[in-house]
């Protein structure tokens, strides 16, 4: 049912526990940046509106200074940096598990400010980003969608409320991502299986996907032909219709028996991916929850026909809860089967089958050829990764974190996409403080990578 609302309240908060350089060497096609957006690499958690989790920037390399802490008292998995150029931190803070906006200053990583937010669900404010205007987009445990502005004045700088426009969801919902559209509108789905939209007056539009009773635990993606989300069930475009929201169509997906070890939730792990040679986003891609293994699914972004799917990985590794990596006509998914989370992760989300397992790790690259509507596996590796890969596209080279030794040794790791094989890593950290909890490594313009871990961001520089 689709209804209009005034401007009230919605539950939110941050992840407690998870969080001008050429384009590289091969350019290929990339969609037009999203004209709401900051610069694509660093204004959201996946580095664009297609949810890529590519970056135009190159790394710090084979031979980067030794890991730096960055002194912050909270986890912080969502690390973004804007048009001028400051770094913002959305953490969880470690006393009393409410998020915090932590503004960096790019050159010393020192914190410069620090904006106290309120504490809401457990999903929600990772999937924060920055807009065009350096402003971070969240909602909190106010209710409210925010702009937070930085400024500097002659002694210090701050951290304020820019704009504020309450969002309206029945009692128990709470928003879990939030988005720019190439439409001007803001768009937002939650975790009771919602989705809509603020208009640039600041209109609230919502609608309920399916025929109720599902969920979304990740994020959302855009492109100019509509915002792409995934539900626990089923993998929706959207584009907003005068005052409503319309389904430009729905493709339901295998979601197994239950959530595996490794997922945080009952159903595909995936944000929606768009990806393409011609244009940049003329695929979207998931990964499902099938058992024993786990399919990748391509679709056409027009109109959502199926363009191809192939299992993934191994049985003993077949599940992720991490965003595939996609570019031009090629996909990589990282194995997070029995990544063990802490309990309190998992609370919401169902007992897994099996109750256990160990986290087997390994990667897989897979290339779409969509004239013979085919997925072929190019490669698959054992690598353990720790964290959401990241492609640099400058550098040609895929950053992940690697996990030894049961937790021991974490290495910032980098692999060659074209045959998967390690070409060097770097050592981050030891013990269990040093977990990166599969959270995303943010790449600066200076090829500065901001890695969250649960003793807070790491840093890696050249």
């Amino acid at each position: 049912m689709i209804r209009r609302t005034a401007p009230a309240t919605v539950l939110l908060a941050l992840v407690a526990l998870l969080a001008g350089p050429a384009v590289g060497p091969a350019a290929g096609a990339t969609m037009p940046p999203n004209p709401y957006a900051g610069p694509d690499g660093t204004w959201n958690m996946h580095g664009d509106a297609g949810a890529s989790d590519t970056t135009p920037f190159e790394g710090p390399g084979a031979d980067p200074s030794p890991a730096q802490p960055v002194p912050l008292p909270a986890v912080c998995p969502t690390i973004l940096s804007g048009a001028d150029g400051m770094v913002q931190a959305l953490c969880t803070e470690y006393i009393d598990r409410a998020p915090s906006l932590y503004l960096l200053d790019p050159s010393t990583l020192l914190p410069v400010a620090r904006r106290h937010l309120s504490a809401g669900s457990l999903l929600g404010g990772v999937y924060a980003y920055v807009d065009n205007e350096s402003r971070l987009v969240t909602v909190d445990g106010s209710g409210s969608l925010l702009w937070l502005a930085h400024s500097k004045s002659r002694f210090r700088w701050s951290i304020d409320v820019a704009r504020e426009v309450p969002l309206n969801m029945p009692n128990g919902d709470a928003v879990t991502t939030v988005g720019p559209g190439y439409d001007a509108n803001i768009w937002f789905a939650t975790a009771q299986g919602r989705a809509g939209y603020v208009t640039p007056e600041g209109d609230v539009v919502t609608a309920s996907l399916g025929t109720g009773g599902e969920k979304v635990a990740n994020s959302i993606s855009s492109a100019p032909s509509g915002v792409a989300v995934t539900t626990d069930h089923a993998t929706y475009l959207l584009r907003a219709d005068g005052d409503g929201v319309r389904t430009v169509w729905r493709q339901p997906y295998d979601r197994g028996e239950a959530r595996k070890p490794g997922q945080l939730s009952h159903g595909s792990g995936s944000t929606p991916t768009f990806f393409g040679e011609r244009t940049g986003a003329e695929f979207v891609v998931i990964t499902d929850n099938a058992s024993p293994r786990e399919n990748l699914l391509v679709y056409r972004a027009r109109d959502g026909r199926e363009v191809c799917r192939v299992p993934i990985l191994t049985e003993e590794s077949s599940g992720t809860e991490n965003s595939p990596v996609a570019w031009e006509n090629s996909v990589y998914i990282a194995s997070t089967y029995g990544y063990p989370y802490p309990a309190q992760a998992t609370e919401d989300a169902g007992e897994s089958v099996p109750a256990k397992a160990d986290f087997a790790g390994g990667m897989e690259r897979i290339d779409i050829d969509e004239r013979s509507g085919t997925c072929a596996s190019v490669w698959r590796n054992e690598v353990p990764s720790a964290a959401v890969p990241r492609l640099s596209r400058g550098e040609d080279v895929l950053y992940t974190v690697t996990r030894r030794g049961s937790g021991l040794t974490w290495r910032l790791a980098r692999i060659d996409p074209a045959d998967g094989e390690i070409l060097s890593e770097t050592f981050l950290g030891l013990g269990p403080l040093a977990n990166t909890l599969q959270m995303v490594g943010t790449i600066l313009p200076d090829g500065t990578l901001l890695q969250g871990t649960l003793a807070g961001p790491v840093a890696v520089r050249r």
